[in-house]
């Protein structure tokens, strides 16, 4: 499926679900666009590997870092990646008596593993009301380029004016 395809059957989705959901529009001038970029050691432990209803996942060590309408953070280690990110260090690999630590009687330990997870969100302000609510990786890149270009904002809220689902520069 090409790009454009995609971009369009997305947007008409949007456009759809909002009008069939009453999403509200709002403009702005003022807004922060923030990806919190986090690095998790998590493993699993099982009694049967071949049931997963039988493995519990433990997390260890994580280290995050806030990124801001896209430019460096202090800390920031790594980035930017492919999609715009800044990383903070590392965190320490759990040793074997951390995993030992918190194993259960009869279950194996699996093999650590390193997760990258990204929260994003935009904070904006009107009518002297700021708000800061959850959004995904398209929203945030179009706000941090508005931002850079110096554009204010139509933000389109979702459902119960819960989350941003679209920004458009003005």
């Amino acid at each position: 499926m090409s790009s454009i395809y995609r971009f369009l059957v997305g947007a008409a989705g949007v456009t759809l679900g909002c009008i069939v959901s009453s999403c509200t529009t709002v403009a702005t001038t003022q807004y922060e666009a923030t990806a919190l970029t986090t690095y998790t050691w998590r493993v699993e432990y099982t009694t049967d590997p071949s049931d997963r209803r039988r493995t519990r996942t433990e997390e260890f060590a994580s280290t995050s870092l806030l990124n801001q309408n896209g430019e460096q953070p202090d800390g920031a280690v790594t980035g930017p990646d492919d999609q715009g990110l800044w990383w903070a260090e590392l965190p320490l690999r759990p040793t074997a008596e951390e995993l030992e630590g918190r194993k259960r009687s009869l279950e194996q330990i699996g093999t650590p593993e390193l997760l990258k997870t990204v929260e994003y969100s935009l904070t904006y302000t009107t009518d002297g009301q700021t708000r800061t609510l959850p959004t995904d990786h398209s929203v945030y890149r179009k706000a941090v380029r508005a931002r850079q270009d110096g554009h204010s904002l139509e933000v389109l809220l979702g459902v119960g004016d819960a989350t941003v689902e679209d920004v458009n520069p003005q």
